[in-house]
């Protein structure tokens, strides 16, 4: 073969290579176009088209967006350290609109201290909780970083949580006498601050329903700096003597309907902080059983950090609504507490149909409240104003009506209406209610008599001095 013969050998052979290569190629990402072998199946000479390719297969679409997580990798023996396997389910559920993110029954998850982030695609994820899901049992596996909450949800909007299962935040070792444990390997005492079972934080259009919330080391269920919340037949349960163990506590947080739960725990049902508005709570169980420690339904906020207007801060609550509950065997019954020298206001604040028994204090007011066992006097407080109480029913330990306004800015506009209040069976509690600098009107039926005289009737004077300290509010 001469030169000549070769270079044109080469040149065809090369030729053949690519054009067997080029189409291959060109079919890994042009599907649509057609094959030699396709079109010799085709139909024939002279068919100008070829047939449909093969369809993908018909999943169903509910099931396309259930994210199991025995499926990324959980074991649900509650040994094995689950928290990777969620965080995975988490984000593949968070791209997928109305994606099910789900926690099968018949298992038990144990999971670290984790946050789940949004923002995620709209009409969001339902998280389905069927089986156990557990916080780790010992103090010391808790890292100083996460000690503020377990499970923490973030940026989320359109987001329910649910499901027949149970959170258990393990909480017993957290409750022992000693409030400090000791790091062995950096040497340092921990500070005194235990997690919340489950936070929501800058969250909006969130629903928390039919799930079991038990033995969180502090508080079970929390919502800050969030919106339009809906939190329905849930059970939140700890023992009486675990301490600070609030059921609900809200922070920051507006549009809250809290309806149809049953909660027991070591200190408030239901707590409401600062920054609050537009809350509504009704059909609530409060207690049994749960009533040494147990402070029932009260606006303040209950944990080391203080109440309404600590240290001279602003505080602002407003539109409560709490109607149609059963508190047994607790502290108070439903109460107002705030600190000397706070700033700021409570007002439009309704409680009523509330069934009280052997409950220490049903009704209570209380502007010089202390966790200490000496605090300093302070002429400042939050105003208090629009107050009602009607149809207050049941029995108590100690006292009926406890209202115990600032002698500097007195509680107004206050109703006592249909308050039927008994001492319950061997009870050696004082029939007499106890008031100061408090106003409003009292109508009948009421019960002791004495409450008839709890109220004074306020002058214009009075009432320009409660409302002339409530302008931080606006």
């Amino acid at each position: 073969m001469n030169k000549g013969s070769k270079i044109l050998t080469l040149f065809l052979v090369s030729l053949l290579v690519s054009s067997s290569v080029v189409p291959l190629e060109a079919r890994k990402h042009h599907h649509n176009k057609k094959s030699k072998h396709q079109k010799q199946r085709g139909g024939g000479k002279g068919s100008g088209s070829s047939p449909a390719p093969a369809p993908l297969p018909d999943y169903n679409q509910t099931q396309s967006t259930i994210f199991n997580i025995l499926s990324f990798g959980a074991k649900g023996n509650g040994v094995f350290d689950d928290s990777k396997a969620l965080i995975a389910a988490w984000k593949a559920a968070c791209k997928i609109p109305g994606a099910t993110l789900q926690i099968p029954s018949d298992y038990k998850f144990l999971i670290k201290p984790i946050t789940l982030n949004g923002p995620c695609m709209p009409q969001l994820v339902l998280q389905q909780i069927d089986g156990d899901v557990l916080a780790p049992p010992k103090v010391s596996s808790w890292s100083k970083s996460s000690l503020f909450q377990w499970l923490n949800f973030k940026w989320l909007h359109n987001f329910t949580i649910g499901g027949c299962g149970t959170v258990d935040g393990q909480g017993f070792n957290w409750w022992t006498v000693s409030t400090l444990y000791n790091n062995k390997k950096k040497g340092k005492h921990i500070p005194d601050m235990k997690p919340t079972a489950l936070r929501f934080y800058s969250s909006y259009n969130v629903t928390v329903r039919d799930i079991t919330i038990r033995n969180s080391p502090q508080c079970h269920l929390k919502f800050d700096n969030s919106g339009t919340v809906k939190v329905n037949n849930i059970t939140i349960s700890s023992p009486e003597s675990s301490p600070n163990t609030d059921g609900i506590h809200l922070q920051n947080t507006q549009d809250v309907e809290i309806q149809h739960s049953n909660i027991g725990c070591g200190d408030d049902c239901v707590s409401i902080q600062t920054g609050c508005s537009n809350i509504h709570i009704h059909h609530i169980t409060c207690g049994p059983g749960h009533g040494i420690s147990t402070r029932g339904l009260f606006l303040a906020y209950n944990y080391s950090l203080g109440g309404l207007g600590k240290d001279k801060s602003v505080a602002c609550v407003s539109n409560i609504v709490v109607e149609n509950i059963s508190i047994q065997n607790t502290l108070s019954g439903v109460r107002i507490k705030t600190w000397q020298g706070g700033v700021g206001s409570v007002k439009n604040v309704s409680f009523s149909n509330i069934q009280v028994s052997d409950v220490k204090v049903p009704i209570m007011i209380d502007q010089y409240y202390c966790d200490k066992y000496r605090c300093k006097n302070q002429t400042g407080a939050v105003a208090i104003s629009g107050i009602k109480y009607d149809q207050i029913i049941g029995s108590y330990t100690v006292q009926p009506i406890h209202l115990a306004c600032s002698s500097q800015i007195p509680c107004i506009d206050v109703d006592l209406i249909g308050i039927q209040l008994n001492p319950s069976s061997g009870s050696r509690g004082f029939q007499s209610a106890l008031c100061w600098n408090s106003y409003g009107k009292s109508q009948a039926p009421l019960v002791p008599s004495s409450i008839d005289y709890c109220l004074r009737r306020g002058s214009g004077a009075v009432r320009r001095i409660a409302r002339s300290h409530d302008h931080a509010c606006y």
